[in-house]
C-alpha cells in the first residue's frame, strides 16, 4: 500500500492547509460526503467527521466525490512549491548528488521528500536522483563520451563504484551499452490524475494511473519483460503522448498515432490487437472480441489479457463491458472508466459516488 504520515501528521498538515501534502494524502469529509485536498481552503470540519485515504482512488471507492474548490483530481494534485523547486534543481544538474544535509539546508525535512517522492514516483527522493544521473551518464555513453569523463562529471569516486551502479541498474557492464535503449517514465498529469508513461525509443509500452496499486513491481516485470532498465526522463514519444493525451481529454482528438509497443503472448496480442479496432466512442462485449479473434470459447481468457493491458486508454481496454452493458471492472476504477467512455460518447461525466 502506499506509504502515508501519521493519522496526527496528517491532522495537523489539514488544519493547517499545508500544501506541501497534496498528492500525499486527502481527506474525506463525512458530513459533505466530499474529499479535498490537504490545502483546501474551505471551512474545516471537526476531527470526528474526517477521515483520511491514501489516494484519490480510494477516496472515490470510499464514496466521496471530489470538492469542486480544491479539484483533487485535477493534475492528481500538482507539485507543491518546494517539490518543482526540487525536481527544476535536478533536471538542472542531474549529474549533482543531493545528500540530507543538502535538503535540511534547503529547509526540507529528508523523511519528507522520501515520503512524497515514494508516493509520488514509486521510488524514494535518492532512488530518483541516482536513477536520474545514472539515466545522464547511460545518455551520454551511449552517444559515445568517454568513460572516464563519465564517471568524474557524475559524483562517482572511482571506477568500481560506477560500474557496481550501472550494472546493478542496467543489468550490464557500461561498455556494453553503446547504441543501447532505456525505458524512459515520465509522469503525466490528466483531468483523471495522474499517470505514468514509459517509452523506449520504438514506442510507448506503458501508461498507467499512478495509484494502481503495485506499481513499483510492475515497472519490475515491465523492465525484465523488455530487457532494459526504467529511468524517469522524458523523450521525444513520451512528449509526444503528453500531446495527444491533451487532446485527447478535451475532446479533440479520437485516433492516437504515437508509436506504441506491447509484446506478450500470441493470445495476449492477438486481444490487444483486436482492442485497437473498437472504435472511439463505441464499445464491445468480451464475448464480440472473442469471436472476432478467432476464440470463441476463450471469453474468460480474453478478460484475463484485457486486464493485462499495460496501455491504458492508447489500447482501450476501457471500451470493453459485460455482455449486459454492465462496466464490468475496470483497473484504473469503475469512476474512471464511466468518463473515459463519457468522453468518447460527448456525454457529460459521471458525477455519481462510488458504492460504500
Amino acid at each position: 500500500m502506499k506509504p502515508t504520515p501519521t493519522p496526527a501528521e496528517m491532522d495537523k498538515a489539514f488544519r493547517n492547509r499545508d500544501a506541501s501534502y497534496d498528492g500525499i494524502f486527502y481527506v474525506g469529509v463525512r458530513t459533505t460526503g466530499i474529499f479535498c485536498r490537504p490545502s483546501c481552503p474551505a471551512r474545516k470540519p471537526l476531527a470526528k467527521n474526517v477521515e483520511f485515504f491514501a489516494t484519490a482512488g480510494e477516496a472515490l471507492f470510499g464514496g466521496y466525490r471530489p470538492c469542486m474548490r480544491c479539484a483533487p483530481l485535477k493534475a492528481g494534485g500538482e507539485h507543491p512549491d518546494w517539490a518543482s523547486k526540487l525536481l527544476e534543481r535536478i533536471d538542472d544538474a542531474p549529474s549533482v548528488r543531493i545528500k540530507d544535509g543538502d535538503l535540511r539546508a534547503l529547509g526540507l525535512e529528508p523523511a519528507k521528500a522520501r515520503r512524497y517522492f515514494l508516493g509520488r514516483f514509486g521510488m524514494t527522493f535518492h532512488a530518483y536522483c541516482r536513477a536520474r544521473r545514472l539515466g545522464k551518464a547511460f545518455d551520454e555513453i551511449r552517444n559515445g563520451g568517454r568513460l572516464d569523463e563519465v564517471i568524474l562529471t557524475h559524483g562517482y569516486e572511482s571506477h568500481s563504484g560506477f560500474r557496481e551502479a550501472f550494472l546493478n541498474r542496467f543489468g550490464k557492464p557500461p561498455g556494453r551499452t553503446r547504441g543501447g535503449d532505456v525505458i524512459r517514465v515520465a509522469w503525466i498529469e490528466t483531468p483523471l490524475g495522474p499517470m505514468a508513461a514509459g517509452a523506449t525509443a520504438k514506442g510507448v509500452c506503458f501508461l498507467e494511473f499512478t495509484d494502481r496499486r503495485m506499481l513499483e513491481a510492475q515497472f519490475g516485470a515491465l523492465s525484465r519483460r523488455f530487457g532494459l532498465a526504467i529511468v524517469p526522463g522524458e523523450n521525444e514519444l513520451t512528449h509526444r503522448l503528453r500531446s495527444e493525451l491533451d487532446g485527447y481529454f478535451a475532446g479533440a482528438l479520437k485516433k492516437f498515432t504515437v508509436p506504441i509497443e506491447y509484446p506478450g503472448t500470441d493470445f495476449q496480442m492477438r486481444v490487444w490487437r483486436a482492442l485497437l479496432e473498437i472504435p472511439y466512442g463505441e464499445t464491445r462485449s468480451y464475448e464480440d472480441v472473442a469471436r472476432s479473434i478467432g476464440s470463441p470459447g476463450a471469453v474468460r481468457a480474453v478478460g484475463h489479457a484485457n486486464g493485462l493491458n499495460r496501455v491504458a486508454i492508447v489500447i482501450p481496454c476501457h471500451r470493453v463491458v459485460n455482455k449486459s452493458g454492465e462496466l464490468g471492472g475496470y483497473g484504473g476504477g469503475l469512476w474512471r472508466k464511466r468518463n473515459l467512455l463519457a468522453i468518447e460518447q460527448e456525454a457529460p461525466p459521471d458525477r455519481r459516488r462510488a458504492p460504500r
